[in-house]
């Protein structure tokens, strides 16, 4: 199959790329040319094509919990969100701890899934925080990095043993920093909303405490360390200090916590309930510093679907998590592009090729002649509204529902393959 793109402004932030020029997609590679005739020529006039999107955090669910999402629901919605890679988290059922269930998940996501789809394995056995997993033989089964995402890793010599033996697979060990102590029954930030609205709050330090530690023990090893879904001013301060003395410490954060303050939670709306929490304006703007001065180094969605009847509960009843696949480049060019927080260009690098590298993705996050066809095709002035009813996700779980967006992808390609138009 041979797919020209033509006269579209080409963004590429692997190679600090910018201009209008022609993609060449033979099967499922980019390459600089072909002497044959096109079989599909797509008009790119007045759009951008950059990278496919990599959501280096997100819930498939799937196995286990496949009435709040499915791999083929999942990738549908990721899709049309412009991810063209996932880095799926192994809270399942059963857990991602063992070779068969990584298996399972790779062979069900070639089976039906739209996009690529890398899973992540248990850093302990059944996340317990106790026993190590099987690190060795999970990488062979194919996970590209270990984590036991919502339930952090307590027992600091366990930290310690698994940052040293994953660095033997140059495997990143994805922190969920959380001091359960800190954070115990808590259900949104602590601060004078929670006292307002009588809910038990969660310190930013239940957050940073941990950072801390865990930064501590990556100096100590010299393990390949990532933070999880950064929420809090503190922990970007933390971060940023450890990179200058040259720790191996990357960060993400999510949209919601460069978007939404603590504010919102006032109407006791559950779809505003995640872990960690939304905090305060101050939080917000140190985050953006972190991610125009580098110190974030991507941005995941954490794509964490719930059923209507989990949410639909009392706001201390009601689980953690939100939906993001759909709203992630929306919500980026919205609060941070055209407000200009970052260039086009590195708000694209965040989702691109910065966790390309970081996750050793190769032929991913790039342009390039010889990368893999993944694309996504962006119209800055493509509009719409957020609904219940145009969520692709199996779950409808968003805070953004009834919001008004300017700009968004109107066609993922994924190897060659178009997945996705409006």
């Amino acid at each position: 199959m041979y797919i020209q793109i033509k006269n579209i402004r080409i963004v590429d932030p692997s190679r600090d790329k910018d201009f209008i020029g022609d993609i060449f997609i033979k099967d499922d590679k980019i390459v600089s040319n072909f002497s044959n005739n096109a079989d599909k020529v797509i008009n790119g006039e007045g759009k951008i094509a950059v990278p496919g999107f990599i959501d280096v955090h997100a819930h498939l669910r799937d196995p286990g919990y496949e009435e709040k999402e499915t791999i083929y629901t999942g990738t549908c919605a990721a899709a049309k969100g412009g991810i063209t890679t996932i880095l799926c988290m192994p809270n399942t059922r059963p857990l991602i701890d063992n070779a068969p269930t990584a298996e399972f998940v790779i062979l069900k996501a070639q089976k039906e899934g739209l996009v690529n789809i890398f899973p992540i394995g248990c850093a302990t056995k059944n996340s317990q925080g106790t026993e190590l997993s099987e690190i060795g033989i999970l990488k062979r089964a194919g996970i590209i990095a270990v984590s036991d995402d919502g339930f952090p890793i307590s027992n600091s010599q366990i930290m310690r043993r698994i940052l040293e033996y994953t660095k033997m697979f140059k495997l990143p060990v994805i922190s969920h920093s959380e001091d359960k102590e800190l954070s115990k029954n808590g259900v949104m930030n602590e601060g004078k909303n929670s006292m307002i609205l009588g809910l038990r709050g969660i310190p930013r330090q239940a957050e940073e405490v941990m950072i801390s530690r865990d930064i501590m023990l990556a100096e100590l090893t010299g393990g390949y360390l990532h933070i999880a879904h950064v929420s809090t001013a503190g922990s970007v301060s933390i971060i940023r200090e450890a990179k200058k003395k040259g720790i191996k410490v990357t960060a993400e954060t999510c949209p919601h916590y460069f978007t939404l303050t603590d504010d919102v939670v006032k109407i006791y709306d559950t779809n505003t309930k995640v872990n960690p929490p939304l905090r305060e304006q101050k939080d917000i703007d140190a985050i953006k510093q972190g991610l125009f001065d580098g110190t974030i180094d991507c941005i995941a969605t954490d794509h964490a679907p719930h059923s209507q009847e989990e949410k639909n509960k009392e706001f201390d009843l009601a689980p953690f998590g939100i939906i993001g696949f759909e709203t992630i480049l929306s919500l980026i060019l919205n609060e941070l592009v055209d407000t200009g927080v970052l260039s086009f260009s590195s708000a694209i690098s965040k989702i691109t090729c910065n966790p390309a590298r970081i996750f050793s993705l190769d032929g991913k996050g790039s342009l390039e002649s010889g990368s893999t066809a993944d694309i996504a095709i962006i119209d800055t002035n493509y509009s719409y509204k957020l609904t219940k009813k145009n969520i692709v996700s199996k779950s409808k779980n968003s805070p953004f529902i009834g919001r008004w967006f300017k700009g968004g992808v109107v066609m993922t390609i994924v190897a060659g393959r178009i997945v996705w138009q409006v």
